[in-house]
Parts: C-alpha cells; sequence; structure tokens
C-alpha cells in the first residue's frame, strides 16, 4: 500500500525541470498562488512570477479585510503609491507613484484606459462598487510599451468580479459624520452568458462645513463564453456631487462640484493559436464646478462646464512558438472636450442641457500608436523586449520611439533577480493647456513630458516568507508643472527642463502563525518607500511636482480569532517634501512645511457563512494632517456595516436542509 500510495504520488506532482519549463502550463504549489495569477505587465499574457517588473496586486481576500471603504483609502496602504485627497471617503483623490504627478498615472479598469483628459484630478471617478472589485495590479515605473502614452510614472489595473454561478450580495454601512453607503449586486448565468449587475449609493454630512457630499451608480457587465473565445462587455454610470471646501483654492473655500461619469466597452478574445484580442471603448466625463457654491459675487457670472469624450479601439495578438511568445498591436484614441474654459473657440456656441449656459470653447487631439513585443524564456532565464511608436496630433513631435527591456534570472526555487529599463511620454491635460481662473492661468505651448528609467531588484519568494528589494531611477525632461515666483502672481504651467528622482522600496510579509504558532499573527506585513527627487535650480515656487512623499512607510497585521473573527490593523507613516502657501483669516502667509504624520486604522470584522458584520476605525488618535496645503483632512471616522454574500445554489442547499430535516 505505502508503495502504490507512493508512485501515485510521483506520478501527481508535476517535474519543473527545463524539459518541461512550459511558461503557460507550469503550476506552482498551492502556496505560491499568487505567482499564479496572470497580470497586466506586458503585451502578452504573464504569469505574475515570471514578470521582471515591481508589480504589487491587492486580491480580494485583502481588499475585504482591510479597514477601507473605496479605492483610494485601500491604495494608501501601497507604499509606492501616493494618495492625496481632498476629502473624505475618496471624493476626489489625486494618485501618484513614485513621485509623479496626478496626471503621470495612467488608470485602467478590467485593461481599458479609462484616464481623463481633462485633469487627472478625475480619474478616480470609477463607476464601480467597492465591494465587486476583484483585485487590483499596480504596476510601477514608466509602461508606455505596455499602456501607452501617459503611463508615465505607472499604470493601475482595477479589475472587477466575474462569477460564474448564480449569486448576489449587498451591504449596509453607516459611520461619523452621518456617513451612509449601501450597495447590491447580483450575478446570473443564462446559457454561456455571465451577467453582473450592481448598484450603489453612498453619502455624508462631511467632516467639516461643506465637504458634504452624495455619489450613486450603477454597474453592469457580461460574459460570453465560446468555443472561439470570449466576449466581455462592461457599462456603467456614476453621479456625484460633493462641497469642495479650499479644493482648488482656500481664498474661496466655498466651492462645489458634480461630476458624471459613463464607461463602456466591448472586447473580443479568441482561443485560436494566434490570439486576437480586439477592443472599443468610450468614456463620457462631465463636470460642473462652481467656485461659489451660493452667494456669490457681482463678478462671478458663471460656473465652468466641461463635457470630455474618449473613444477608442485596439487590436492586441500574441502567439507563443518555441522561441517564446511575440505580440504585436495597434491603438487609436480620440480626445475631445466641450468646455466654457477650456479649448479654443467654437464658431458656434453649443448649448448645455439643463442649463442657461453654453459651451464655447473646444478642443480635440487624436492618438495612433503601435506596439512589438517579444518575451523569451530559456530555463532559469525570462527577458522581454518591447517598443511603443505613436504619432499625437498636436504634440509637434511627429513620430516617436518608445523602447524597452526587462530581464529577470531565478536563482533557485524561491530567489529572483530581475532588472528593466523603459521609456514613456506624457501629454498635457486640457487643464494645463487652457485653464483661466481667479488663481490659475494654463499654457498653450506646453510640450510634452519624456522619462526613462531604469529599475533592479530581487524578490523572495517561500511558504513562509515573501518580500522585495528594489531600486530605481528615473529622468524627466520637460516636466509639467505649476509654478509661480511670488504669491502676487497666479500659478501657471511650465515645462521644467529637467527632473531627477531615484530611490527604493522595501516589501515583507510573513505568515507567522505558521512559523511560530496558532497564537501569532496570520499575517505581518512591511512596506516602505524612500525617494528623492531634484530638478534644476529655478526661483520658482512648485504647486505640485516637489510636494512628494519622501518617506513611506506601511505597516500591516491580520489576526484571525478562531472561526468567526478576524482583526485588520494598518499603520502608515508619511513624511512629504516641498510647502505650501499658509492661508491664515483671509490673507496669504507664509510658505510652510508639510509636517509628517502617523495614521492608525483598524477593521474587527466577524464572518458567518453568507454574513460578515464589521467594525472600522481610521485615524483611530485623530491626527491633523494635511494630504494638500490647506486642506485639512478627517478625524477619527468609525463605521459599522453587514454585508451579504452567497451563491443561489448553496443557499438554496442550506434552505432545503431546514425544511427536509428529519425529526427526532
Amino acid at each position: 500500500m505505502i508503495s502504490v500510495l507512493a508512485v501515485n504520488y510521483l506520478n501527481a506532482v508535476p517535474v519543473n525541470g527545463s524539459e518541461n519549463f512550459d511558461q503557460d502550463t507550469i503550476k506552482t504549489n498551492l502556496e505560491y498562488e499568487l505567482d499564479e495569477i496572470e497580470v497586466s505587465a506586458q503585451r502578452s499574457p504573464g504569469l505574475y512570477s515570471q514578470v521582471a517588473r515591481v508589480v504589487t496586486v491587492i486580491n480580494q481576500k485583502e481588499i475585504a479585510a482591510a479597514p477601507a471603504k473605496n479605492i483610494q483609502e485601500l491604495l494608501e496602504y501601497v507604499a509606492g503609491v501616493d494618495i492625496r485627497q481632498r476629502g473624505a471617503e475618496g471624493v476626489q483623490a489625486d494618485i501618484s507613484i513614485r513621485g509623479g504627478t496626478f496626471d503621470q498615472t495612467l488608470i485602467l479598469l478590467n485593461g481599458v484606459n479609462i484616464t481623463d483628459p481633462q485633469t487627472g484630478h478625475h480619474n478616480l471617478n470609477i463607476p464601480v462598487p467597492y465591494n465587486q472589485i476583484e483585485r487590483i495590479e499596480i504596476l510601477e515605473g514608466p509602461a508606455a510599451r505596455v499602456y501607452g502614452p501617459n503611463a508615465f510614472a505607472g499604470a493601475i489595473n482595477i479589475i472587477t468580479r466575474q462569477d460564474h454561478q448564480n449569486s448576489f450580495n449587498g451591504g449596509i454601512t453607516v459611520g461619523s459624520f452621518k456617513y451612509f453607503d449601501s450597495n447590491v449586486s447580483c450575478n446570473f448565468v443564462t446559457n454561456n452568458l455571465n451577467h453582473s449587475l450592481s448598484m450603489y449609493l453612498k453619502g455624508s454630512d462631511g467632516y467639516i462645513t461643506n465637504t458634504d457630499f452624495e455619489e450613486k451608480g450603477i454597474f453592469y457587465s457580461n460574459q460570453l463564453n465560446g468555443n472561439a473565445g470570449k466576449l466581455n462587455f462592461q457599462t456603467g454610470f456614476s453621479d456625484k456631487g460633493f462641497g469642495a471646501n479650499s479644493f482648488y483654492t482656500p481664498k474661496y473655500p466655498n466651492q462645489y462640484e458634480n461630476v458624471q461619469t459613463l464607461i463602456t466597452s466591448l472586447k473580443w478574445e479568441s482561443f485560436s493559436r494566434i490570439h486576437l484580442t480586439p477592443l472599443i471603448y468610450w468614456r463620457r466625463h462631465q463636470d460642473r464646478f462652481e467656485l461659489f457654491r451660493d452667494n456669490p459675487p457681482s463678478w462671478y457670472t458663471s460656473h465652468n462646464y466641461h463635457l470630455t469624450n474618449t473613444f477608442g479601439g485596439n487590436l492586441n495578438s500574441w502567439f507563443q512558438w518555441k522561441y517564446g511568445k511575440s505580440a504585436v498591436g495597434i491603438e487609436y484614441r480620440s480626445e475631445n472636450i466641450l468646455s466654457n474654459v477650456l479649448g479654443e473657440p467654437l464658431d458656434e456656441p453649443v448649448e448645455i442641457k439643463g442649463e442657461n449656459v453654453f459651451y464655447t470653447k473646444s478642443q480635440s487631439r487624436y492618438t495612433y500608436f503601435g506596439f512589438l513585443e517579444h518575451v523569451y524564456y530559456a530555463e532559469r532565464w525570462s527577458v522581454s523586449v518591447g517598443v511603443m511608436g505613436n504619432y499625437i496630433t498636436k504634440s509637434g513631435r511627429g513620430l516617436n520611439l518608445f523602447p524597452g527591456v526587462e530581464a529577470s534570472y531565478q536563482m533557485n526555487s524561491f530567489f529572483k533577480l530581475f532588472g528593466n529599463y523603459n521609456t514613456s511620454l506624457r501629454m498635457p491635460t486640457f487643464t494645463d493647456l487652457y485653464y483661466a481662473g481667479p488663481t490659475n492661468i494654463g499654457n498653450p505651448d506646453l510640450k510634452p513630458e519624456l522619462t526613462n528609467a531604469i529599475e533592479s531588484g530581487m524578490v523572495l519568494n517561500t511558504s513562509k516568507l515573501q518580500g522585495r528589494l528594489v531600486v530605481f531611477y528615473r529622468k524627466g525632461d520637460d516636466v509639467i508643472d505649476w509654478v509661480r515666483t511670488s504669491n502676487s502672481e497666479k500659478w501657471q504651467p511650465q515645462n521644467i527642463t529637467s527632473l531627477t528622482s531615484y530611490g527604493t522600496e522595501f516589501q515583507i510579509q510573513s505568515n507567522l502563525k505558521q512559523v511560530l504558532g496558532s497564537l501569532w499573527p496570520d499575517k505581518v506585513a512591511v512596506n516602505w518607500l524612500f525617494l528623492n527627487l531634484s530638478k534644476n535650480e529655478s526661483d520658482f515656487i512648485s504647486y505640485y511636482v516637489l510636494d512628494y512623499l519622501r518617506n513611506k512607510l506601511n505597516f500591516s497585521l491580520n489576526k484571525e480569532f478562531g472561526k468567526y473573527f478576524n482583526l485588520d490593523i494598518r499603520t502608515t507613516y508619511q513624511q512629504r517634501e516641498g510647502t505650501y502657501t499658509r492661508f491664515d483669516n483671509g490673507n496669504w502667509g507664509a510658505e510652510v512645511g508639510f509636517e509628517p504624520f502617523w495614521l492608525f486604522d483598524s477593521k474587527l470584522t466577524c464572518q458567518l457563512k453568507y454574513c460578515s458584520i464589521f467594525v472600522s476605525v481610521n485615524n483611530i488618535f485623530n491626527t491633523t494632517y494635511y494630504d494638500v496645503g490647506n486642506v485639512v483632512q478627517p478625524g477619527r471616522l468609525i463605521k459599522v456595516g453587514i454585508s451579504v454574500d452567497a451563491t443561489l445554489t448553496d443557499f438554496l442547499s442550506d434552505v432545503s436542509k431546514i425544511v427536509y430535516s428529519p425529526k427526532n
């Protein structure tokens, strides 16, 4: 019996010798399930363990456990990501990676570019309820040859749930400052078509005057599975209005903004030997900004109205052969805006529906680009080489090429070395080019930003300990920043000649319960980022570029208690460089620096079979801090919630057991 069992066991275990090094079918031990996740870090599909880049993956289990109720709060726990919030609950937040600006990070929803051409302030207006997120992938560093222009400092891909069985989930959360969040979702299957529909409504009275908000949205996606491939469709709409106390200038604190976002896309993925993935998409974003929410002065005659329409399509293809995987693709993207502030004058004004106002300006630009990439695997080596070529109207640069190369070497089963070199560019937003207001003025002569970057590091991955150590260097040319030389001048964007950044990132996590025993936490993680930025000497006062995080330290602890309870504790330290002009009692004061601060968050969850009950506390010690100058952040926030998540099959099965159980 022992011999038979041994033979069967050995036959069932895959051999990982060089003769069986098939990168599409290799299966690792369940202890390393992260390695088997397919991530979007190259043009052809690649497993997490294969890519020679820094990619952080936040899975659904971590999302559920973390003391966060929106994407913005969740990303605060990633060392390489800087979230600068202007209000609570992610009503508006600027996101940057490794010291980049908020316009230099590309945002994707299920692989679809939803970056806003008007301004990066709107990039995280995503019509998806938080509980419908399957995972988030954060790619750090330039990624033009993977995603195209504007992946300047990195890219973030948000992937939603697509269950393959009938299920439903929903929840209600209440909290401080009359916070309320409700959502409901259902997944159902009809033949080969999987449907997912979700709706949400949330709001708050605000933590200080004029920080109230209300947001509602709906999101639908489906997947049609066939023998030849699968067809994916998604569409979502959100409507958000919020008091914007001092968001853009403390001189006029009674600001208000309403934004509406519509996203839709259709993608086909073939199963043929030459994999074809055509995609078309459309994003519509409407924004009304009120400098005065009420009681405007006589000189204020109109709010700012903007309507952007971004649409495009691409065709990506790849195939595998004995020398690796090769990919080729083309893409077209059109960015358009109608506004009464941004753009060039229209020949005929366009009426704004529902408002007694007209769009008087517009602008459009078009991007054409193509990709080539080849990935080669040779036993312990993985090498990827690619290039993106593009032409952007109104850029003044003609045809451009942006190459990249990445390599990794697997020293043994748990230790890997990697290095890469990548390049990218970013076009100025329409706000950079044309905005004119009481304290800001655009610059239509701006040139695109350019960057090239190198990084290298090592990755450790064992059943009990995982981590990485990375060093990176990035040089940017013609980097755009809003600047001025004195407090009496307006802010205006300029191309800073050169900006250099370098730093290191360290991450380590361990399952101490597995190592030291059941009394210890299930997971303890530490991640730290150190960053330094320098630019050519000038007399400019910087508004964005030099307000970067020099040090960011995150510590997390997760512990399960018995069968039902889970405790998650997060600690964050931030030390921000740069200064801002203090505004007190209606007058501009001196330049002051950002004070470093610690934040402590926690969440206790009781997980039953279909039901989850939680209480969370953010900013436990009620710390006063600023992400953006003169915009104070919320103090202590307490939330209590309940959610339900169940498959219809399991639920009906349990009901039938109760109904038909034999009586004693």
